[in-house]
């Protein structure tokens, strides 16, 4: 069984790695994931369940760990200057950017538009409409900053090199 689940990792990060649009070290692919050929990948990035979708350009930093069936949404449809109601056929591209040591709970959502600083967490059950800054612990629906690592803290474990 052990060597089934490594052959079934293996194809899942080879898989991974054909549709992205670059990457620049290791990926790990711990759940169903399917990213799009503009996302783009950082160094020791982590996969549970991602799914990115749309036009736009998503940018994920080194380290980087999803919770399974986390969604990016990249582009939206044309609703305001369109030439029909409730939208036209044509749609609105707006990029993503995850910084390095990212941490998404389960199930969340990034719309486009957004960038997540350097070392934030994303609460489960999120979704994140606008900027979310270094460090910050944000959750809820829309996503709301509440709280923020210990940054002294973090820049130690960051400085010795300890990353999961």
């Amino acid at each position: 069984m052990k060597v089934f689940r490594k052959i079934i990792l293996k194809c899942r990060v080879a898989k991974l790695k054909r549709q992205c649009g670059g990457y620049r070290g290791s990926v790990y692919v711990g759940g169903p994931t399917s990213l799009t050929r503009n996302t783009f990948l950082g160094k020791n990035t982590s996969f549970n369940g991602l799914i990115v979708s749309g036009g736009g350009k998503v940018e994920i930093g080194d380290f980087f760990h999803s919770g399974p069936d986390c969604l990016f949404i990249s582009q939206n449809h044309n609703f305001n200057n369109g030439e029909s109601i409730p939208y036209d056929n044509t749609y609105i591209y707006r990029d993503i950017r995850v910084g390095n040591n990212v941490w998404l709970g389960s199930r969340v959502i990034v719309l486009g538009g957004v960038t997540i600083g350097e070392g934030a967490i994303i609460q489960a059950g999120s979704c994140v409409v606008s900027d979310i800054p270094p460090c910050a612990i944000a959750g809820g629906h829309p996503a709301k900053v509440f709280s923020y690592r210990d940054i002294e803290h973090y820049e130690k474990l960051k400085s010795e090199g300890k990353f999961h």
